[in-house]
């Protein structure tokens, strides 16, 4: 499948200006999003990203999406970790090791130059306002969308301090209202959860629920559950989520597209891109669902 800039017009092709939303590692979802759109015959006109939305859309606009699926469909947990440097000023992870590494991988671009309309939405957080991106170099329009506030350093891009552009636009509808698209096209990592927090689960595994001391020292008597507290960065990143699935909500309530595609906001936690396949793939799966609903066959 060739998930590469798209070619020339071919006039028997519905064309796509597609919404790419934030949410960390759940934005591998997009990869598969986009190759189904593709394998159904819509040619992607635009694309506007937000955080992972942003670092996506980019890639493929670039016409290197396939380079990027292989690289990242062999991460282990261990090649996360070392992608992570670490500081402790402006944030927990500079960003530079993880943007160099793509810069090597793929190559850079001037987003004026790019085959595509594309937009990377970031936030002013000194002046308080939503920016497009849309001149200069793409991989510092990127880094600037994904710099998560307190996870990630801000990075500064013409005197301006910016940071993810999910706080402001999750989902970003408003840069694509200009297109000349035959469809206006939206991929949220932010839909329902779909799997029970340990509270709600009956069938919580003991580990959950009682944790490997007490397995050890109970010498079979039975033990009372006990929900695992979360740590420092999983109660930031679970906070996040749910701010910006209510506003993503919002935003699509008033900008709403011809198409949404829901990927659930629990698939995946913000750090787990070792899980790329199997989250491109539930990308692909909502993908040709939500097309299934929208124009189901005869």
């Amino acid at each position: 499948m060739n998930s590469s800039a798209p070619a020339p017009d071919a006039p028997s092709q519905p064309t796509v200006a597609l919404a790419l939303g934030a949410g960390g590692a759940k934005g591998l979802a997009h990869i598969g999003a986009i190759e189904e759109l593709e394998r159904q015959g819509y040619r992607i006109s635009a694309i506007a990203g937000s955080s992972m939305g942003a670092l996506i859309g980019g890639i493929y606009a670039m016409g290197k999406l396939p380079v990027y699926r292989d690289w990242v469909c062999k991460l282990a947990r261990f090649d996360v970790l070392r992608l992570v440097d670490w500081t402790f000023s402006g944030g927990l992870i500079k960003g530079e090791k993880i943007i160099e590494t793509l810069r090597q991988l793929i190559g850079d671009a001037r987003i004026e130059e790019l085959p595509l309309t594309y937009t990377a939405v970031a936030t002013d957080i000194d002046r308080e306002r939503e920016v497009w991106l849309t001149r200069g170099q793409l991989f510092d329009a990127i880094r600037a969308s994904i710099a998560i506030p307190t996870v990630f350093r801000p990075h500064m891009l013409d005197g301006r301090r910016l940071v993810d552009g999910a706080l402001l636009n999750p989902v970003p509808m408003t840069p694509l209202i200009r297109e000349r698209a035959d469809f206006l096209v939206a991929v949220s990592l932010d839909g329902p959860i779909e799997r029970p927090s340990p509270q709600q689960d009956a069938t919580a595994t003991p580990e959950v629920k009682s944790g490997w001391l007490g397995r050890l020292f109970s010498r079979g008597e039975a033990i009372p559950p006990r929900i695992r507290e979360p740590g420092a960065l999983e109660l930031l990143t679970q906070s996040m989520d749910l701010m910006q699935s209510n506003l993503s909500r919002v935003r699509l309530a008033a900008y709403e597209p011809d198409l949404l595609v829901q990927i659930p906001r629990d698939a995946a936690a913000v750090w787990e891109f070792y899980r790329a396949d199997e989250l491109i793939e539930l990308g692909r799966l909502r993908t040709r669902e939500a097309l299934q609903r929208w124009r189901p066959s005869d």
